[in-house]
C-alpha cells in the first residue's frame, strides 16, 4: 500500500482533449473516462448529458503539477476539479488463487 491522489474532473466533453493532454503533460498517463454525466451543482445548476468525468491517480508530489496544468484549462473552459488523498492497494495473489 501506499499514498497517491485521487484526480477528478468533470467538465464538458468538448475539452476532454484538454484535460487528458494536460494529465499526460504532467505525467499521469493512466486514467478513466466516463461520459455522458449529468448532474446538479450546489447551486441548483442541472448539467446536461454532454459532461464526462475523467478519474486518475498520481504520487503526491505530482499533485501540484497537476493542477497547474489542469487550473487554466477549467478556468477558460469550465468545469471542475476534486483532489483527494487515496491509498492504492496493490493485490500480490490472484483472487482466484485464494
Amino acid at each position: 500500500m501506499h499514498s497517491v491522489k485521487r484526480i477528478e474532473v468533470i467538465a464538458n466533453a468538448v475539452e476532454l482533449g484538454k484535460i487528458l493532454d494536460g494529465l499526460d503533460k504532467a505525467g499521469v498517463h493512466g486514467h478513466t473516462v466516463i461520459r455522458n454525466v449529468a448532474g446538479r451543482s450546489p447551486h441548483g445548476e442541472t448539467t446536461e448529458l454532454d459532461n464526462v468525468y475523467v478519474i486518475a491517480f498520481c504520487l503526491p508530489d505530482q499533485a501540484k503539477p497537476v493542477l497547474e496544468i489542469l487550473r487554466p484549462i477549467l478556468n477558460k473552459f469550465g468545469g471542475t476539479c476534486y483532489l483527494s488523498d487515496a491509498i492504492e492497494i496493490r493485490s500480490v495473489r490472484c483472487v482466484a488463487s485464494l
